[in-house]
C-alpha cells in the first residue's frame, strides 16, 4: 500500500510531465478517441513538455551563471531568493507531510473546479510543490501536526490554486486572443501589480511588439537576434567586472570573455527550445483536455506554467526581465534603509517572473507599461521576500526566502493569522482585492468601448 502511495504522490503527481502526459490520456481516453491516436496525442504532450523543459533548464543553467559573476563582481551580499534551499530543509522535517498537503491541494483544486464557475485545473507541478511546503512549514510552526496540519495547508493551497489562475484570466485572454488555456504560475500577485500600474502610466502607449524599426535595424525584429542584442553585453559586462579568475573554475579552460559570451548566445538557444516546446505542448495539451472538460470538469481549463504566454509578446519577456532586474536593484539597495533585509536580485525569479509580467505590463499598458510597471513589478517581489523574511528567521531558516509572490503571500497570510494579527491579514487581502477589482474593471471597460466602437461602424 505505502509503496502504491509513494507512486502516485511522488511519481505520478511529483513529475510535472507524467502528470501532464496522464492528463492529456485522460482527454483523449474520454473523447473516446482511437488507440493510436490516444498514444499520439499522449507523447507528443509528453514530448512538448520536456522539449518547453530542456529550453528551460538551458535557461537555468546560463541563468545561474549570470546570477554569480553578477553577485560576485559587484559585491553583493544580502538574503537570496531559493525556494528550492527552503523546500529541502522542509522536507527533512516534514518530508510526508509536505507530499500529503500536495496530494490534498490537488483534489481541493479539482473539486472547486468541479463545483463552482472558476473551471480551472492548475498544472505546473514544481508550483504546486512549493505551495504546499509554505503551508506545511507556516502550519507546523504554528503548533498543526497530523491531519490538521494537512487540511489547513492543503485546503488553502488549492483554494489558491484555483483563485489565482481566475484573476489573471481575464488579462491572459486578452494576451492569447483566446479562452482555451490559464496561467498556472504563483506570481500572480506580482503581475497584477504590474498590470494595474501599466494601466495608469501606459494610457496611449504602443505595443512594445510594434516597434519600427530603421532599414538598417530590421534584422532586428527577428526575436532570437534583438534577444542576442540584449544578452550578450548583459553577461559581457558582469564578467569583465568578475575577472578572469573568478570564471577560470567555471570555463573549463576557455577565455573568460568567450565563455561568458557563450553562455549569452546559449541562453538565447534556450528561449528557442522553450518556444518550440510551448507551441508542441500546446498543440496537443488544450485538444486533449477537452475531454476532461466534457466529462470530469465541465468547461475546465488548463493553468499551465508562465512560459506558455512568452510567444505571444517576446519582446515584453525580455522588457520585462530587464525593467524588474532594474526594479529589484533599486529595492535591494533602497530597502534596507528602512530596516527591511537587503534582498539580492534572483535573476532566475526576474527572468520568468519578470518576462510574464511584462507580457501583463504590455498588454494594460504597452510600452511604457512594460518598463515604468517592471520597475515597479521588481520592487515589490523585492519587497514582498523582504517582509517574509522575519517570520522565516522565527521559524529556522536563516540566509534563505521564498521567492514567487503567491507563495510569500499565502506565508505572510497564513502565519500572521496563526500569530492573531489579524490587521495585516485584512488589510493584505483587501489589497489584492483592490489591484484586483481595478484590472478586471479596466478590462471590462474597454471590452465595452470596443463593442461600442463597433456597433458604430
Amino acid at each position: 500500500m505505502n509503496t502504491f502511495f509513494n507512486f502516485i504522490i511522488h511519481d505520478l503527481l511529483g513529475q510535472a510531465s507524467i502528470l501532464i502526459a496522464f492528463i492529456a490520456m485522460l482527454g483523449l481516453i474520454l473523447q473516446k478517441k482511437s488507440f493510436g491516436k490516444t498514444v499520439e496525442g499522449t507523447f507528443k504532450t509528453l514530448l512538448g513538455f520536456l522539449v518547453m523543459m530542456a529550453g528551460i533548464n538551458i535557461i537555468v543553467e546560463t541563468l545561474t551563471f549570470l546570477n554569480q559573476i553578477f553577485t560576485h563582481g559587484f559585491g553583493m551580499t544580502g538574503y537570496i531568493t531559493d525556494v528550492a534551499a527552503i523546500a529541502g530543509l522542509a522536507n527533512r522535517e516534514l518530508g510526508s507531510e509536505v507530499a500529503l498537503t500536495l496530494l490534498v491541494i490537488f483534489i481541493t483544486n479539482i473539486i472547486i473546479a468541479r463545483l463552482t464557475p472558476w473551471k480551472y485545473i492548475f498544472l505546473t507541478g514544481q508550483a504546486l510543490l512549493w505551495m504546499a511546503t509554505i503551508g506545511a512549514v507556516i502550519g507546523y510552526k504554528a503548533g498543526l501536526t497530523g491531519l490538521p496540519l494537512i487540511l489547513t495547508g492543503g485546503i488553502f493551497g488549492g483554494i489558491m490554486a484555483v483563485v489565482m489562475p481566475a484573476i489573471a484570466q481575464p488579462i491572459v485572454r486578452k494576451i492569447t486572443e483566446s479562452d482555451d488555456v490559464a496561467l498556472g504560475h504563483f506570481c500572480t500577485i506580482g503581475y497584477l501589480v504590474q498590470a494595474a500600474v501599466a494601466k495608469v502610466v501606459g494610457k496611449n502607449s504602443k505595443s512594445i511588439e510594434d516597434i519600427e524599426l530603421p532599414d538598417g535595424f530590421k534584422f532586428l525584429n527577428d526575436t532570437y537576434l534583438s534577444m542576442a542584442v540584449v544578452m550578450v553585453p548583459m553577461y559581457l559586462i558582469p564578467a569583465v567586472v568578475a575577472g578572469p579568475e573568478y570564471i577560470a573554475p567555471m570555463a573549463n579552460g576557455i577565455n573568460y570573455l568567450m565563455y561568458a559570451f557563450m553562455q549569452s548566445i546559449t541562453f538565447v538557444a534556450g528561449v528557442f527550445v522553450l518556444y518550440a516546446g510551448v507551441r508542441l505542448l500546446l498543440n496537443e495539451l488544450v485538444p486533449a483536455f477537452r475531454g476532461i472538460a466534457m466529462k470530469l470538469v465541465p468547461d475546465a481549463k488548463p493553468a499551465l506554467d508562465c512560459p506558455v504566454l512568452f510567444p505571444y509578446s517576446p519582446n515584453a519577456v525580455i522588457v520585462g526581465f530587464l525593467s524588474t532586474t532594474v526594479g529589484s536593484i533599486i529595492g535591494m539597495l533602497v530597502f534596507p534603509m528602512f530596516g527591511l533585509a537587503m534582498i539580492l536580485p534572483g535573476l532566475l525569479t526576474n527572468f520568468f517572473a519578470g518576462g510574464t509580467a511584462g507580457i501583463f505590463g504590455n498588454a494594460m499598458g504597452g510600452r511604457r507599461g512594460a518598463i515604468i510597471g517592471g520597475v515597479i513589478h521588481g520592487l515589490f517581489i523585492t519587497f514582498l521576500p523582504a517582509i517574509l523574511i522575519p517570520l522565516l528567521e522565527s521559524y529556522g531558516f536563516v540566509g534563505v526566502t521564498f521567492s514567487d509572490s503567491d507563495v510569500i503571500s499565502t506565508g505572510l497570510l497564513l502565519g500572521n493569522a496563526f500569530n492573531g494579527n489579524w490587521t495585516f491579514v485584512v488589510l493584505f487581502t483587501a489589497f489584492i482585492i483592490a489591484i484586483t477589482y481595478f484590472v478586471h474593471r479596466s478590462i471590462n471597460n474597454e471590452t465595452k468601448q470596443k463593442e461600442l466602437t463597433n456597433e458604430t461602424v
